[in-house]
């Protein structure tokens, strides 16, 4: 892209000098544009504003614009990542669940650098970057990394496009953490990696909607196709795409199968690959202007929502007596202090939600396990009948399969459905929590906290308060223990003797043990991430009245030190606030 703009990179930011735009060059206007109001959040000195304006300005007037890679963990998205660029940047064989967003961006040269909490940039070499980016080797992300970018000489990233790998996104969800949520914004099209046996599962649909509503390009992929047969294939490519449009409420594409493995190992079929890599050059090519300006779009308005904010509280505090500030400020912490006592009526809330949830599902459990036990256990007991009868061991092997195989035929069914309705219950659940909590601050804000009302978008159904489903299918039936060293002794004589019978007692307990363990799974990950919400929920309130709070003690500094100079001061300071406050609402 052709810019208006000089560039001169300096570490992790892009200083940019302005020049004359050219007409043409919408991009480059939002990069200005950003930088603005970069200059304006210096004024009243709201410099996380600023860094984060100036980091999405650089963004900007490069042209770069961000494809997250979304998929359930084992999906093998890092290696189709890999695959694309043509090199191994992305650790693989990791669990990969620190949330530290990993951006995959062209460059020169093969190299990496990872963003630490303060926001400095550490050059790292290529084979370290493992050591930063995955659990297991940063446990609980003790060395404090925001995120990690990696520089590829890949013809496909050339034109602007980058790869996210975000591993909180792309596997359990890592608790949904602030780090992962923090990147959704900037996300602005998606690689949605899916599987065949199972396809897109419940714990994947909250996010791919999630990051659906908010872009409109989604390359839907079934990635492993090497290890299904084509029948799998066609019933997952039918299930992903009719699910993925009756949840976003749109027509979906394609969906490309390919092995990211094969072509790694530049082996087997090419399958669907040429598709793929047909398709991210039509995104970038169609969609790619329109993607960075809507990226500047969104940047703006939540940048000028907070600005705003700021602003008007240093304006009030100017024009207010320094005593009424100070006493307001103690009435605030006083209100707080209360808001936190005040929160335990709204944990009363939720746990009646909870419980709701909960009887709701042991109702229908009960239902189906009264009529499941009995279907199993005449299904049972025919197909025992066809057992053979050998030797004790071997003979306590088939019946416990036989178990399992029974056990799956009655519940599977049953719990694909379950699932989606649990889905349902938690979502809705979701959404009664925020309104909820909206309605505490509003309170609070009528009880005092007038500042609350100056937070736009206090509490977003969207923010990250959904947990993503540890459910998986992978999982559904238990394995029988292997018997110990006395039992199967036992079951070597025991046959001689008419044991069977308590060989057969024992399938049918374990039998039993299956439906009712089974049945009950979605019910406990429902609750459980009903747990988690409420849970993220009360943390998030708690931060957003600190917030306030540090805007408000701010802001008194701030007028503390400017009256000290006298009334000329503190006029000219509230003519800058306004004059700050005009030139931010024309710019956005």
């Amino acid at each position: 892209m052709k810019s208006g703009l000089k560039q001169e990179c300096t570490g992790s930011v892009t200083a940019v000098e302005y020049s004359a735009p050219n007409e043409t060059s919408e991009p480059m206007d939002g990069a200005a544009r950003l930088l603005r109001l970069a200059e304006l959040a210096q004024g009243p000195g709201a410099e996380p504003v600023a860094d984060e304006a100036r980091e999405l300005a650089a963004r900007i007037a490069e042209g770069r614009f961000y494809v997250a890679c979304v998929g359930q963990f084992k999906r093998g998205k890092s290696t189709l990542l890999n695959a694309l660029v043509g090199h191994p940047v992305v650790p693989t064989g990791f669990v990969p669940v620190t949330a530290v967003p990993t951006v995959i961006r062209f460059g020169d040269q093969l190299r990496a650098r990872v963003r630490m909490r303060d926001g400095s940039w550490r050059d790292i070499a290529m084979p370290d970057l493992k050591e930063y980016v995955t659990e297991e080797l940063n446990p609980e992300n003790k060395k404090g990394v925001d995120g990690a970018e990696v520089f590829v000489p890949s013809p496909l990233l050339s034109s602007g496009m980058c790869f996210v790998d975000t591993p909180g996104l792309g596997s359990v969800f890592t608790g949904n953490t602030a780090t992962t949520q923090a990147f959704i914004p900037h996300i602005d099209a998606a690689l949605v990696v899916v599987g065949a046996d199972p396809p897109i599962a419940g714990e994947e649909l909250a996010l791919v909607e999630t990051v659906g509503k908010q872009v409109r390009d989604l390359i839907l992929v079934i990635n492993k196709a090497d290890r299904t047969s084509d029948a799998e294939r066609a019933a997952a490519v039918k299930f992903t795409r009719e699910i993925l449009e009756k949840r976003l409420h749109r027509p979906m594409g394609e969906v490309i199968q390919v092995s990211a493995s094969e072509r790694i190992e530049n082996r087997g079929s090419l399958r669907d690959w040429e598709k793929l890599l047909a398709s991210l050059h039509r995104l970038v090519e169609d969609s790619g202007r329109n993607l960075v300006r809507a990226a500047c779009d969104r940047g703006l308005q939540r940048l000028s929502e907070q600005l705003l904010a700021v602003i008007s509280e240093d304006r009030d505090a100017l024009q207010r007596p320094i005593e009424e500030s100070e006493r307001r400020i103690e009435l605030m912490r006083e209100t707080i202090g209360e808001a936190g006592r005040s929160m335990r009526e709204l944990n009363f809330l939720f746990m009646a939600e909870q419980q709701r949830i909960s009887d709701f599902f042991v109702e229908r459990r009960r239902q189906f396990f009264h009529s499941a036990w009995a279907e199993s256990e005449t299904e049972f007991a025919e197909e025992l009948r066809s057992v053979p009868r050998g030797f004790g061991p071997h003979y306590r092997r088939l019946l416990m399969r036989l178990a399992q195989e029974v056990s799956r035929r009655r519940v599977m069914p049953w719990l694909k459905a379950e699932q989606e309705e649990g889905e349902r219950q938690y979502r809705a659940a979701a959404i009664r929590f925020v309104e909820m909590g909206n309605n505490f601050l509003r309170k609070l804000a009528d009880a005092g906290l007038s500042e609350l009302t100056r937070m736009p978008h206090a509490l977003d159904p969207e923010k990250g308060f959904r947990i993503r489903s540890r459910f998986t299918f992978e999982d559904f039936i238990g394995t029988a223990q292997p018997p110990s060293p006395l039992r199967w002794l036992a079951d070597m004589f025991l046959p001689l003797v008419g044991g069977r019978r308590l060989i057969a007692k024992d399938a049918w307990a374990f039998l039993q043990h299956l439906l009712e363990v089974n049945s009950s799974r979605v019910q406990n990950d429902v609750l459980n991430r009903v747990q988690e919400s409420r849970e993220r929920l009360a943390v998030e309130i708690r931060k957003l009245l600190q917030q306030v709070s540090r805007i408000a003690e701010q802001a008194l500094d701030r007028a503390r030190r400017v009256k000290e100079e006298g009334a000329p001061a503190v006029q000219l300071a509230v003519s800058r606030l306004d004059q700050i406050e005009q030139d931010l609402l024309m710019l956005t």
